[in-house]
């Protein structure tokens, strides 16, 4: 599905997601990543959702965002309390859902000016 009909320079935004990937700024991406709308999409190594650490989460607090939204894949699931510490503790929202559904919340957040991440788990299949 495409989101928006352009691109921008200035701001990492969701252009569009097809099973297997997304699209950032036009540009198709198959591998999970996180960004922020000022900075490009980074490689995240997360394998798969059963895969996530707490090393993958101390990744995503460096940047030190309001709220991470997590795209767990084809469907929701929520991610064990333990795992988030890193963000908890220092008063980073976390909001989990479906990479569709994280991927136009990741655009809505953004469009409002805040200091939002990205992270999305693109599982090989």
């Amino acid at each position: 599905m495409k989101l928006h009909p352009s691109t921008t320079q200035q701001y990492q935004t969701v252009t569009g997601y097809f099973p297997g990937g997304v699209e950032i700024n036009a540009q198709p991406f198959s591998d999970s990543l996180y960004m922020l709308p000022e900075i490009a999409p980074r490689a995240w190594p997360v394998t798969s959702f059963d895969a996530l650490t707490i090393e993958h989460f101390e990744l995503l607090a460096a940047d030190q965002p309001d709220v991470v939204i997590l795209g767990t894949g084809e469907r929701q699931r929520f991610v064990h309390p333990r795992l988030t510490h890193p963000l908890i503790s220092k008063h980073i929202g976390v909001e989990c859902m479906d990479t569709n559904a994280a991927c136009r919340t990741y655009n809505i957040l953004m469009g409002e000016g805040r200091k939002v991440t990205l992270a999305l788990i693109i599982e090989k299949k």
